[in-house]
This record gives structure tokens, sequence and C-alpha cells, in this order.
């Protein structure tokens, strides 16, 4: 192993329209170091750009996905010194780059998914875990913090009891209760793991980028004002009538036919 694999890094590889990046800190179960934060933070902004990406998965090397932040260099992570006197939480940073994707992304979390890895799963738009997965949110064991991007998506996920209950007991809960609680989307048997990420992602290369991009962007806003949210969705609606994945769609459906979309993101009309 090299030096830099031992001390941890993000590996990214693209194939097929989809990007496949994998958490890889195996000697500290997949826990993300600051520099591997600051990788998330570069890779990210770079696959939303890559014509060649359509799909983006989020996984850990190995049996893990992640135990979270790494204990040995936590103070970096959460709160690293800056020379004007400020703090950076990179654990943050990465999830708002993971975020900010306008692709679709989907964690696909098998094992352990502890902590801060759950903050780095749940920035992509869902979670597909294994039944052997187990997950914890655990600062209150340590006498930390959550940060607060990780707190807030979490009450919007499992609502402020849920939350609480997470966050004060820093219990460990299975797939299945974990799904029930509303810290994951689908879990899936362990056999069958593989075959249905391998599915999910080909329904998504397989369906309308305009429509996927447009409604991720119009489900992801914020909090804009009326008049803004307005805006966007006259926005959107004129560029679902002008642009050509309606038509393609509609004929398609009519002919018992697959459709083949043509919208890509770098055309007019394309999202910000």
């Amino acid at each position: 192993m090299t030096d830099a694999a031992s001390k941890g890094r993000i590996t990214a590889h693209v194939s097929g329209g989809v990007a496949s990046v994998v958490i890889d800190n195996p000697r500290q179960k997949n826990a993300t170091t600051k520099a591997m934060c600051q990788e998330l933070q570069t890779l990210m902004p770079r696959l939303d750009n890559d014509p060649d990406v359509v799909v983006v998965t989020l996984r850990g090397a190995g049996d893990t996905f992640s135990a979270g932040a790494s204990i040995d260099d936590l103070t970096a992570v959460l709160l690293d010194p800056q020379e004007d006197g400020s703090v950076t939480d990179h654990l943050s940073l990465a999830d708002a780059a993971i975020s900010a994707v306008r692709k679709p992304t989907i964690a696909l979390v098998d094992g352990a998914c502890m902590g801060g890895g759950w903050q780095l799963a749940s920035a992509c738009d869902f979670i597909v875990a294994s039944d052997r997965s187990l997950f914890a949110i655990t600062p209150a064991k340590i006498g930390v913090i959550y940060p607060r991007a990780g707190i807030e998506r979490l009450v919007r996920l499992v609502g402020p009891a849920n939350a609480k209950f997470i966050l004060f007991s820093a219990d460990t809960f299975t797939a299945q209760r974990a799904m029930q609680l509303g810290l994951v989307t689908e879990t899936v048997a362990n056999a069958d793991f593989e075959a249905r990420a391998d599915d999910l992602v080909a329904t998504l290369l397989a369906r309308s980028r305009f429509s996927i991009h447009t409604v991720k962007n119009l489900i992801d806003v914020g909090n804009p004002t009326v008049h803004e949210t307005d805006q966007l969705w006259q926005d959107a609606w004129e560029a679902m009538v002008n642009g050509p994945d309606m038509a393609i769609g509609v004929d398609a459906f009519l002919a018992r036919e697959r459709p083949r979309f043509a919208w890509r993101p770098e055309q007019e009309g394309a999202q910000p």
C-alpha cells in the first residue's frame, strides 16, 4: 500500500456515464480525514462539469461505508483554524460539494455508516443500503456537536423528535430500523445489493436528464421568495415545452418504444 493510500484517499472511476466515487481508508474503516474531505470538495465540481458523467455513486471501500470523521484528525476535520481567526468545517464543505452536484447522486451503503459517514451519504439524493448495514450518529459519545448541515438535514428527513432520539441516544440501528426512521431510502437483501445498485443506475441512465436535473433543482432550491419560486417553475415549464425530451418521450410511449432522450446539461435551458 502506498503512503497516500495508507492515510486514506477518495478515488473515482468514470465508465459508461457513471462516476463511482469511493471513500477509501480501510485502516480506519473508511473514516474521513481533512485531506479526504478536501479531495471531495475538488472532485465533486469536476464530476458535475464532466459531460461524460450522467450519474454519481458514493460508496465505501471493502465492507464498510464510513466510520465517520477520523478521530485522529477530528479537530482538523471539524475545527481547522484559519489565519483570520475563523475555523473551517471540512466535513460540511465536503457535504456541500456533494449536495451541489446537479446530476443524480446515490449513496450505496454496504456495511457500517457512522457519524459523519451518514452526513456524506445523506448529501446524496438518496441512500440505498444493504441489509447488513448499520447506522449511528454518535457525537454525544465523544462530547461534540454534529455539524449544522448534518443536523438540519437530519431534522428535515426524520423530523425533530426522531432527530433528537437519534442524536441523544447515539444508538446503532439496523438498516431496516434506519429506513423506518427515515435515515435510509431503501434497503436491499445482502445478496441482491450489487444487482440492485446496477439496476438503479441503469434506470437513471435511461431516464430524461432534463426531467431529473430540473426536478432536482426545484426540490433543492432552498428558501426562495414566492416570486423566485414562481419564476423557477415558469422557467422549468417553458424549458420542458421548448426542449426536445417531452416530444421524444410522448412519441416513444405511443410507439411502445424506449425513448432516446436528447437533452444535455450544456444545452440552452440547462439549469445553472
